[in-house]
């Protein structure tokens, strides 16, 4: 697996050289759609799983394509391999875009948008693997998090327990993500932008893709059930 991307070797960056980039990065999000919802087709979820494998770390990067209206997979790839770039709190997008771009030019069906198990621009610097990735795929990104990452200086309170129902992420006055409730009686998930849309287009997207099966959007969850197999596949 490649390291490179962009003309960047990510194996050769700092942890300054990465804040220094994503810094560079986050004056270029745009928080507009790109694309309307009455013009979706397809949405893909992506996820990543890992495992220690004779002291390499292993991941597998899986991409499951979905049809927006009827909900079904129209199309799943993965690709597999060993994660050489240390962990860096904050720059989770160095050690994962690479499989995740490996995995993206298999895909024979082209999403509309990208949804991330992961933040997008709700992060310490505004630039999370959601946003990170939306550089390189050119397409609309939005991040989806089970838990919430703390940004220092934002505030939110817990939204009602009703479905639909969700409360701003706010700093310095502006909004940098959503608390949503899915489900009833179920944490709420914590949606932000990634690039090329809205805050309130994340949030229709997110309830919309919710089915009862589960609080997390159909894409992400089909994209995590899919890492964990794989892994137990190749693990073995």
């Amino acid at each position: 697996m490649s390291d490179r991307i962009g003309g960047i070797d990510f194996l050769n960056l700092s942890e300054q050289d990465c804040i220094q980039i994503q810094y560079k990065l986050s004056s270029k999000v745009i928080q507009s759609n790109y694309i309307s919802l009455e013009d979706i087709k397809t949405v893909a979820g992506v996820d990543i799983a890992y495992w220690k494998e004779n002291n390499k770390e292993m991941a597998v990067c899986c991409v499951v394509v979905i049809d927006f209206n009827t909900k079904q997979v129209v199309e799943k790839q993965y690709s597999m391999g060993e994660i050489n770039f240390p962990y860096i709190s904050g720059c989770l997008a160095f050690r994962e875009l690479p499989l995740i771009m490996q995995t993206v030019v298999k895909l024979k069906h082209k999403p509309n948008i990208f949804l991330f198990d992961g933040n997008g621009i709700l992060h310490s610097r505004g630039v999370g693997l959601a946003t990170h990735a939306s550089f390189y795929l050119e397409k609309p990104t939005i991040g989806i998090a089970k838990k919430y990452f703390n940004v220092e200086g934002a505030k939110f309170v817990m939204p009602e327990n009703c479905v639909g129902k969700y409360s701003d992420i706010i700093k310095d006055n502006k909004i940098i993500g959503r608390a949503i409730i899915t489900q009833k009686n179920v944490k709420p998930i914590f949606v932000s932008v990634g690039n090329y849309i809205d805050i309130d287009t994340v949030t229709k997207l997110a309830i919309l893709l919710t089915d009862k099966q589960s609080h997390i959007p159909i894409p992400t969850r089909y994209a995590d059930l899919e890492t964990h197999i794989k892994r137990k596949q190749f693990s073995q």
